[in-house]
């Protein structure tokens, strides 16, 4: 075969094969090698994800308010194990509330025809979250239940397109967040409660059900994240995490644009991973690798119809977490409960704008930054935080101050308030900035909640 037809027959192939053709692997099937893999740059720069926790446990939408079994005993996600496990100090709780609403002989697979979804619209959800400043999104798409929100073959008759909705949902999302312009990502549980091939032979199921459902995943929608999660019952090894990573940042398609967490066996968290996660302030978190902070506007990720307004985050609260995580280095993934009928709870709406809100304005001084120097230790009580993007210093003031002092900085070019038109005194001397509030109205204060001093250094 001459060249000429070499190269047809290339382009032939190549017409009728849309997967990626690898010439050569970088990555092998260990730790040492993807622990070396730049992390891409799309993500340390986004700094502010939604989080979407959304299937089968959003039809009982219930789960207690009591901490009695510890951290994350009033997650609603996890209704089915809490109404199964008699160990738990709540399962009384649980197994009160199903059967005065639901009946004897409810089980929890009868949800899953009430999951309709019938009011779910995806380029809404998705301009919703662009409007909320967000650069990410991560839907569950199966959480410990192992119901798919996608028609996942290895899960017959236990996936949205089967049972319920029979709509793709996330196909759906994916497909308008991506429209949008932001990154869409999933979250995938790798084990299942009650799985009999789980329960029965973990290496089975992990060869013939999970590994196939994450390469379905990863090949179907070409995310830009994901977000591992039910790591802790067995090790790396036993989940084949090394394995499937080296194909993932070799041979898929998103090979060049993927991150994921550290949530890949119950040895790896904090270890491993493209970035590190915590969880409601309980985790890791790094200043040498990317790290991402999550929680849910209220106390539970899964929606929860017993939580009442005092179990919500404020707009402001939520606002001064995503600048204290940020100042720190960290990207916050603020999780949202969707009902069963497809709608976000209004409050969870109204607190996702006022972040975008807030954003319109301080956004120069999130998104693409750095932490400057002087960057605060987790839970300090200061009111003053720093972020840095070139020769931009910001100082972010959450409590407002007539005056506020910035000590150990260059003297600096020029001073502005964001969102104010107008001038910025300040005095300058040995290292030593002081820096004099404009005096405003409400009418003309640039935003609520918290504001921004961008300074330019010489």
């Amino acid at each position: 075969m001459n060249i000429k037809k070499a190269i047809i027959f290339i382009l032939f192939i190549l017409s009728i094969d849309k997967s990626p053709i690898v010439f050569c692997q970088s990555y092998q099937a260990d730790w040492q090698s993807p622990d070396q893999r730049p992390v891409p740059d799309w993500y340390p720069g986004a700094k502010f994800g939604i989080f979407i926790h959304w299937g089968i446990y959003s039809v009982p939408a219930w789960a207690t308010d009591s901490y009695a079994d510890g951290f994350g005993s009033n997650y609603a996600e996890w209704y089915w194990q809490r109404l199964i496990d008699t160990n738990l100090k709540i399962h009384k709780d649980f197994e009160a509330f199903h059967a005065r609403v639901y009946g004897p002989g409810f089980h929890y697979q009868d949800f899953a025809p009430q999951f309709k979804c019938e009011l779910f619209k995806p380029n809404e959800w998705a301009q919703l979250f662009k409007d909320a400043g967000a650069q990410y999104v991560v839907l569950t798409s199966k959480h410990h239940d192992g119901f798919c929100l996608w028609p996942s073959a290895q899960s017959w008759n236990w996936n949205s397109m089967d049972i319920g909705p029979h709509r793709d949902l996330a196909g759906e999302l994916s497909d308008a967040v991506k429209q949008a312009g932001l990154h869409m990502g999933f979250y995938y549980s790798l084990y299942e409660w009650y799985n009999p091939l789980y329960r029965k032979d973990v290496n089975a199921y992990v060869s013939q059900h999970m590994l196939p459902q994450l390469r379905d995943l990863v090949l179907r929608y070409k995310p830009d994240v994901l977000w591992a999660d039910g790591d802790w019952e067995q090790s790396a090894t036993t989940w084949q995490s090394k394995t499937f990573l080296a194909w993932l940042y070799n041979e898929s398609p998103v090979r060049n644009t993927i991150v994921v967490n550290d949530r890949w066996g119950n040895d790896t968290k904090g270890k491993h991973g493209d970035f590190y996660t915590s969880e409601y302030g309980h985790g890791t978190t790094s200043m040498d690798k990317p790290w991402e902070e999550t929680r849910g506007i209220g106390q539970s990720f899964g929606y929860n119809r017993n939580e009442d307004l005092k179990d919500y985050a404020s707009s402001n609260e939520l606002i001064h977490e995503l600048i204290s995580i940020v100042a720190r280095g960290g990207n916050f993934l603020l999780n949202i409960g969707p009902a069963a009928d497809g709608t976000i709870p209004v409050i969870m709406q109204q607190r996702l704008l006022d972040i975008g809100k807030w954003l319109q304005v301080n956004g120069e001084a999130i998104y693409g930054t750095i932490p400057w120097h002087e960057a605060p230790e987790i839970n300090s009580n200061t009111d003053v935080f720093f972020t840095q993007k070139g020769n931009k210093v910001f100082s972010i003031i959450t409590q407002w101050k007539n005056e506020i002092t910035i000590n150990n900085i260059s003297k600096p070019s020029k001073i502005e308030l964001l969102g104010f038109d107008g001038t910025v005194q300040s005095k300058y001397k040995q290292g030593k900035l002081i820096v004099t509030l404009p005096k405003l109205t409400p009418d003309i204060i640039p935003c609520e909640s918290a504001w921004t001093l961008k300074i330019l250094l010489k």
